[in-house]
């Protein structure tokens, strides 16, 4: 067997280098279709090789607790396509019709996996039901339902079938599904909430990747408080991505400011900035959250537009020789007139309401400006951060009437006509 692996592995890999430029569009679409055929049977003829080597103990044997490790040391793969590869002989061991349907070019690797998935949920829904199922009856039913999932598989990708899976009793069993699905909820349920996680990555060229899993009902909340931020806004280029990811920082923001978190630390929840300050040059050094984090001056100014300021002396090894006393840059009084004359995000036809913004110092608070109504606009998180972007060539001013009107850069109107919103009614 091992010579003509070998050999076909030889034959294949000419294939692979041979010149591809004659071939007609109909043979490209075929030739295609037939290597995607073959990629199914090696990946069934590996879950087969992987059950003989479990079931000969070769991974315990050659000193590896798991054959997921094993095939890592043996075929120097990453843990997530060992892992797949060891669940996937593993399942198919349960279900040789699938198998063979793998084997015979009918499905591929990850419907095989979505239908075995599928099966074994069939089998412990109707191992819960209240009323006993006939074990004839039971395998009827399985049957049926691997049959309708293979034929299915010809007409719909992996992520499709699972779709359907999840109702396939209603296709072949529709007086049992309603119960059946309702006590498959609870176990998804319990299941999901089980897993539910969040982490945060250690930073990394200014980057932390956030990860984790919620439950259906979690991700429902998640996804209402983050869909009315989510909207694009006029001259908006942020990809959907960036925009969901903005939008959770808006939620956070929020909540901080409600005031109602708990404490920590025995003070608000609150985040912490360290800032140098030249006081001869009026100049921002680069920044240090509490959780060591480094931001650059800019960001700095961007968040002390609308923070506490807490004026300390620090000595050469970073030891505190003075503290000075908080100052609240935007009172509630101020952030009450701020919203009565803004009415929301200042920035031309942005609908963010109040509560989504920050109060920005038109001329920075660092530079001498001070913190009055005349000095002031609120701004979204979004446009907060453009008004501060050093390229962006935005500029504030109030009108006559006391309103802030925004002058855009040439690259957008080379008359720099001033603008102001008008998605709020003014009063």
């Amino acid at each position: 067997m091992l010579a003509e692996m070998t050999q076909l592995g030889k034959d294949a890999a000419q294939l692979a280098a041979a010149p591809l430029w004659s071939l007609a569009d109909d043979e490209i679409t075929d030739c295609l279709a037939a290597a995607h055929r073959l990629e199914q049977s090696v990946a069934a003829l590996q879950a087969r090789l992987v059950r003989q080597a479990e079931t000969r103990g070769l991974p315990a044997a050659q000193g590896q607790p798991t054959t997921t490790t094993w095939l890592r040391e043996r075929l120097l793969l990453d843990h997530g396509p060992a892992r797949e590869l060891a669940e996937r002989a593993a399942a198919l061991t349960r279900h040789p019709a699938v198998e063979q349907a793998l084997i015979d070019g009918r499905i591929d690797a990850r419907q095989a996996t979505t239908i075995v998935a599928t099966l074994d949920a069939v089998a412990t829904s109707l191992g819960e039901l209240d009323q006993a199922v006939d074990p004839a009856e039971a395998d009827d039913i399985a049957e049926r339902a691997r049959t309708t999932l293979i034929e299915m598989a010809g007409r719909l990708p992996a992520y499709k079938l699972r779709r359907v899976g999840e109702r396939i009793l209603e296709h072949v069993a529709p007086h049992l599904a309603e119960r059946a699905e309702e006590l498959a909820l609870a176990r998804l349920e319990a299941r999901a909430h089980q897993a539910r996680g969040f982490t945060l990555s250690t930073a990394a060229a200014g980057i932390v990747r956030l990860s984790g899993v919620l439950g259906s009902e979690d991700a429902a909340v998640l996804q209402a408080a983050l869909h009315p931020l989510c909207k694009p806004v006029p001259d908006d280029e942020r990809r959907p991505a960036q925009r969901r990811a903005d939008a959770l920082v808006e939620v956070c923001r929020l909540a901080l400011r409600t005031g109602e978190l708990p404490e920590s630390g025995g003070e608000p929840a609150q985040l912490a900035v360290t800032v140098a300050y030249d006081p001869l040059t009026r100049a921002l050094g680069p920044a240090t959250t509490d959780t060591g984090l480094r931001l650059s001056a800019g960001t700095a100014r961007r968040l002390a537009c609308d923070a506490r300021v807490l004026p300390a002396v620090l000595g050469s090894a970073g030891q505190v020789l003075d503290l000075g006393r908080t100052q609240r840059l935007a009172t509630a009084s101020l952030r009450r007139a701020l919203s009565l004359r803004d009415r929301g995000c200042a920035f031309p036809d942005c609908d963010r309401p109040p509560r989504w913004t920050d109060a920005h110092h038109l001329t920075a608070w660092t530079d001498g400006g001070p913190t009055s109504l005349d000095n002031m606009a609120l701004l979204c998180r979004y446009h907060h951060r453009l008004i501060h972007h050093p390229t962006a060539g935005w500029q504030i001013r109030l009108d006559a009437d006391r309103r802030p009107e925004f002058i855009p850069p040439p690259g957008i109107d080379p008359a720099r006509t001033p603008r102001q919103n008008l998605y709020y009614p003014r009063l």
